[in-house]
Formats: C-alpha cells, sequence, structure tokens
C-alpha cells in the first residue's frame, strides 16, 4: 500500500532556512570544527541569559562538567546509514542508538557499551580513574554485521553476572549470555529472543513475580523496504511519518516471559497486546500490589499505560490515569520529583517539535519556542487525520506529578520541564542535594540547526532551572558545533544531490552535532556523579564533575542482590532516611534512552546529612527489609534480600 504523504514535512523548505549545514572541500579542515558564527553568538547569549538567571537559583549550582574524552581513552565513534545522513530520509533510523553500563567483569567498576548503527558496538572496561579499555573483541559483543538501536544489561539466569541483550533493525535482535571475566557467548537461538523486526527499546521486569526478569521489546513498526543500502542496511521508505495511518504497517511490540535457563517464550498474544510506533517504556508498580504495570511511548501517536493483572493480564488503562499523553514521546523515567514518596513520571517529546514553523523559529534559539508546547503549530500545520485525534494529546515534554490514588497532575510548563528537539533522559542526584536532576540529551544533526542539550536541576521539587550553560555541558564538544556527515562525489553519482548543486569532485558535507543517549554514574569513584553521552558521528562526551571539590558531599549508594526476587532487584522500592527527611527511588535499571542497566547503584544524595537513620527496601517478592545500624555515609551499601522466615 503506498504510503500517504506527511503534512508540513517540507524538508525543502528547511534546508533554505537552517544555519550550520553545508558542503566545503574535504581538505578544509578549518570548517570542520568552526561554525556559523551567528550561531556562536546565540550561545552566548544564552549563557549570558543563563547566568543572570541563575543569581536566584534556590539550588546548588557552583560546580562544573569537563568533557575528559581524551583522558578515558574512548575511541568509539559511530557511523550511520545513508538515510540519516546522504539520503535524509524522515525515517526512524534517526533517532539513534543507546548506551548502557554494567560491571561484566566483576571488578567493581561499570564498563560501558556503547550501541551503533555501522561499524559495530563496543564495551570500554574500566580502569579506574577514569580510564577506559577497548574490550570489544575479548568479549565478542561487536555485532559488526548488523545495525543496532537498544541495549541492556540484566542478570537473565540469576547466576550474579551482567548479560547483555541487544535489538536491531531486522537483523536480529541478540542475546549474550556473561560467561565470566568480561567475556560473552551468543546464546541467542536456545534463548527464544532472537526475533527480526523494527526493534527499538528493551526493558527487562519481573512481570509475574516468579523471581526471573521477563522482557519487553518496543518495536517501532515497518519503516523499510526490502532494498539494502551502503553497509547492508534496509533503505527507509520514503515516508515512514505517516507510516502510522497504514494499519498493514503496524509492528506489535513484545513481551516475553522467562523460564529459567535463558529460556524466554512468547507472551505477547496471551498476556499483552500493543501495536503502537512505539520505541520505549518502563515500568512502575503504581496501585502497590508488587506487580510492575507498563507504560509503553508511541512515537506517533498515543502512548498507553498497561495495569499488570497479577501477572495474568496487561488491560490498557491510560484515560484513568493519563487522559493527555505526548504525540511522539521519546525517553521516559520514573523518580520521585518533589520527595513526597510517590512516583512522578517525565516524558520527552520530540516530535512535536518538528513542524516546519516550530523548527524556522528555532534557528534564533528563542527561549520562547523552546521552552513552550507546540500545539499550535502542530494543530494547524497537522490534520486531524494524520493526528489521530488530537484532543487526548500533548504536544511537548510532560511531567506528571503523583496526586495519590493514581492520579496524575500534568505541570511540565510550571516546572520547566520543556525543552526542544529531546530525545531521552537520564535522572540522578547531580548536585548531592537529595532532589534527582535530569540530563535531556537533544537535536537533530544534519540538516537541520543546532539543538541543545539540556541540564536541568532540581530546585528542591518545586521546578527544574536550566544550567546546561552554567555547568559547563553547552556548547558541546568544546564549541565544535559540526561535523561532517558523509562524502558526495558531485562529478559522479552524487551530481543530482541538493549539497553538489553547483559543485564538482569530491565534497564533504557537514552537519551540527547532535546527542542520542546517555548515562549518569560515578566514573572516577570521587562521590559525584558523571554523565556519558552517545553521539551521532562524533566521540561521546564523557562529563567529569568536580562537584566534591566545590562542596562537602554526603551521599550513600545502594546495591541490591535477590534471593527470592530477581537477582537485580529489579522492581525494588528503597528509601534511605537521613537528616530528618525520607528519600525514595525505584529501582527500574531505566539508565537512558533505548537503554537499561540493571545492576547499576542507587545513589542518594544527602544534602548536609552526615548521618543515615535507616536504609528500607521493600523487595520485588513483597519482602520488607530495615537495615538501621552500621550504615556509613559517603559509601557504596550492598543489600541482600533475607531468607525466607
Amino acid at each position: 500500500m503506498p504510503f500517504p504523504t506527511r503534512p508540513a514535512l517540507a524538508l525543502a523548505c528547511l534546508l533554505a532556512a537552517l544555519p550550520l549545514h553545508g558542503a566545503v572541500s574535504g581538505s578544509d579542515a578549518a570548517a570542520r570544527n568552526q561554525g556559523p558564527e551567528s550561531i556562536r553568538a546565540l550561545l552566548g547569549e544564552r549563557q549570558k541569559q543563563q547566568q543572570e538567571a541563575s543569581a536566584i537559583y534556590g539550588t546548588f549550582h557552583d560546580f562544573r562538567f569537563t568533557n575528559r574524552i581524551q583522558k578515558s581513552g574512548i575511541l568509539f565513534k559511530p557511523q550511520i546509514v545513508d538515510d540519516v545522513g546522504r539520503h535524509n530520509k524522515p525515517v526512524h533510523y534517526d533517532h539513534g542508538m543507546g548506551i548502557a553500563v554494567a560491571d561484566v567483569d566483576a571488578d567493581g567498576l561499570l564498563d560501558i557499551y556503547f550501541v551503533g548503527q555501522l561499524g559495530g558496538n563496543q564495551l570500554w572496561r574500566n580502569c579506574a580513574n577514569g580510564t577506559f579499555e577497548d574490550l570489544t573483541a575479548k568479549a565478542g559483543v561487536g555485532l559488526t554485521d548488523r545495525v543496532c538501536v537498544g541495549a541492556a544489561f540484566a542478570d537473565t539466569d540469576n547466576d550474579g553476572d551482567q548479560d547483555l541483550f541487544v535489538t536491531t533493525v531486522r537483523m536480529g535482535n541478540v542475546l549474550f549470555e556473561n560467561t565470566g571475566q568480561g567475556r560473552f557467548r551468543d546464546i541467542t537461538k536456545v534463548s527464544g529472543l532472537g526475533y527480526v523486526g523494527h526493534s527499538s527499546g528493551p526493558v527487562f521486569f519481573d512481570y509475574d513475580r516468579d523471581g526471573l526478569l521477563d522482557l519487553f521489546v518496543a518495536n517501532v513498526g515497518r519503516y523499510t523496504g526490502d532494498q539494502r543500502g551502503r553497509g547492508g542496511y534496509y533503505i527507509g521508505v520514503t515516508n515512514a511519518f505517516s507510516a502510522h495511518l497504514v494499519p498493514e504497517l503496524r509492528e506489535t511490540s513484545l513481551l516475553y516471559r522467562n523460564l529459567g535457563g535463558n529460556q524466554f517464550t512468547n507472551m505477547t498474544r496471551t498476556v499483552f497486546g500493543d501495536d503502537g510506533w512505539s520505541g520505549d517504556g518502563s515500568v512502575m508498580d503504581l496501585n502497590g500490589d508488587d506487580y510492575p504495570e507498563l507504560y509503553v511511548l508511541n512515537m506517533q501517536g498515543d502512548d498507553h499505560f498497561y495495569f499488570n493483572a497479577r501477572g495474568r493480564k496487561f488491560t490498557d488503562v491510560t484515560a484513568r490515569h493519563f487522559p493527555k499523553t505526548p504525540w511522539g514521546a521519546m525517553g521516559i523515567k520514573f523518580f520521585d520529583f518533589n520527595n513526597d514518596g510517590r512516583p512522578d513520571l517525565y516524558i520527552t517529546d520530540m516530535h512535536s517539535d518538528m513542524t516546519d514553523q516550530q523548527t524556522v523559529l528555532q534557528k534564533g534559539f528563542k527561549r520562547e519556542i523552546e521552552k513552550s508546547k507546540s500545539e499550535a503549530f502542530c494543530t494547524v500545520e497537522w490534520n486531524d487525520t494524520y493526528l489521530q485525534g488530537a484532543s487526548n494529546n500533548i504536544f511537548g515534554n510532560a511531567l506528571y506529578l503523583n496526586l495519590g490514588n493514581g492520579r496524575f497532575a500534568e505541570v511540565s510548563d510550571e516546572a520547566g520541564a520543556e525543552t526542544f528537539w529531546p530525545w531521552g533522559v537520564s535522572v540522578a542526584d547531580l548536585n548531592a542535594d537529595g532532589y534527582q536532576d535530569a540530563f535531556v540529551s537533544s537535536g537533530m544533526g544534519y540538516p537541520y540547526t543546532y539543538g541543545m542539550n539540556a541540564l536541568l536541576l532540581n530546585e528542591g521539587g518545586r521546578r527544574f532551572v536550566d544550567a546546561e550553560f552554567l555547568l559547563g555541558i553547552e556548547p558541546r564538544l568544546g564549541g565544535q558545533l559540526g561535523t561532517e556527515y558523509f562524502i558526495l562525489d558531485c562529478s559522479g553519482e552524487d551530481r543530482d544531490h541538493p549539497d553538489c548543486q553547483g559543485r564538482t569532485g569530491l565534497i564533504s558535507v557537514f552537519g551540527v552535532v547532535s546527542t542520542r543517549s546517555s548515562v549518569i554514574f560515578d566514573i572516577d569513584g570521587d562521590g559525584d556523579l558523571d554523565i556519558v553521552t552517545n553521539e551521532l558521528l562524533e566521540h561521546p562526551q564523557v562529563f567529569v564533575s568536580n562537584l566534591t571539590e566545590r562542596r562537602k558531599v554526603h551521599y550513600l549508594q545502594v546495591r541490591l542482590q535477590g534471593r527470592a526476587s530477581n537477582r537485580d532487584g529489579l522492581g525494588a522500592t528503597v528509601k534511605v532516611t537521613a537528616g530528618g527527611r525520607t528519600l525514595t527511588q525505584w529501582h527500574d535499571g531505566k539508565s537512558g534512552y533505548l537503554s537499561q542497566s540493571s545492576s547499576l547503584p542507587l545513589y542518594f544524595g544527602l544534602d548536609e546529612a552526615d548521618a543515615i537513620d535507616k536504609v528500607e527496601v521493600h523487595w520485588p517478592s513483597g519482602r520488607d527489609q530495615v537495615i538501621s545500624e552500621g550504615i556509613k555515609v559517603n559509601t557504596l551499601l550492598t543489600i541482600t534480600e533475607p531468607e525466607q522466615e
């Protein structure tokens, strides 16, 4: 069936309006690292505005992040398929790839797995003090023959080490078993997880509470044809962002039940069914019965929230709890925004920012555009048929404040949670004041204008304040605005390409840098949290914090080891009481866009508290545990689920 034309995605119009896009000689090294002065001036103005606004910030911000990529030794530089670059198609390849962390070799340090499209993925071993070595070949997890998307570390067989699951675009999803000492073996065939389709974000969770981690895999939809392009990828269709209007192109997301021994069975049609254009998801036990509910993001329509009927069936109850959801959702995280002990929900929405008018206006970095919803643009430029009914949608990010009893209030505008061109979100307490902050990876890349990453500091659970310029997150890559996206032969096969007009010979085409995914953890072991990103066509950013040099930091990290529950303790609730207040976190492993890091310790910033009264754990098995003695500040506390009495 032919694809309908997507309303209002007039790429020719956009190309004419973009300030950083163009072709230059491949020998012009200066152009590779220099962007238009107009953008630099605008970034400078934004930095000035942020500095002036910070005078009244009620949260600590006198610290900075520094990109230590050179010291880290990490050389990963992901390559992209042509549909993201030279062909520039509105197709879901541009959604990019994830990044996940785990201690794969049991040395006590978190290692990093970077996902790429072409050229393979890479696993970098943490050597301490912020340095890493390439473990990919030894580990056997490169997947150089596949176009990959998402990744999740989880202990799928409860043997005490972290296994690895990777999603791909029509090349078969993969499960690697950790065999020890940083080595893995491909057990996809025996596991039953080798689905071939348009897979995206993976989510491990124990939906039936049998102590084994089950798996949800979000599938986007059939956005490719059967023709292959350079590097072997399946070429995307012309109008994939209208494919949600074609029922035959839907692709059902998958729910697998873990049978033990790393064998899974597909339970999708038995207990679950989701056929939206889904990219990612997350879980939360909303009603307190210990059976986790599942929230699934829809890139091109309504999100869906599924109630878990004691592991027997998932039922769509979205309208009851979230009567309006973002229309083009990408990233998700449940966390306690205001420290009231209830799980709130933050969702980032990319596609609502992709109208012509919204995009063109953004080139001036107008704050009123970046920090406001896109409803006026979306509903004018996209008709109701394309939106499939817009009355129950939010055209922008959503921050749902949990009011209790299953009720939520959407407060993203009041709370300052709106951003522009966001992909995913990583949440953690970056200034260790007891309130969790957010890093939002952002920007479209070629052929669009520059889009800023957002760092949102949580001001006492009342609002987020913008801090990306204050803390050294922007401008990214040391002020390098552009990077080479591809090379064209304007005297040969590419002579008809738009960037070849008036040019001959080989030319390099540059576009703006763009971040897709991120993860937050303590890279160098100094007690504060650092940020690592996954970039398009560039090396990662390894943002190392100097917080511990700027203030006395008090914190507690908690790692869980389940017994009756799954070994990772996914689904547990952890409460830390210190300094007269109780901080609550839910161990869901959701570390960033398209990624899950199931053994990542929970980090509790304690602000001025220098002693801890107690730590409480409610395990997925239903057991409760309280520790009130021998808890030291500024340590990693490993809590093992008690044996059944």
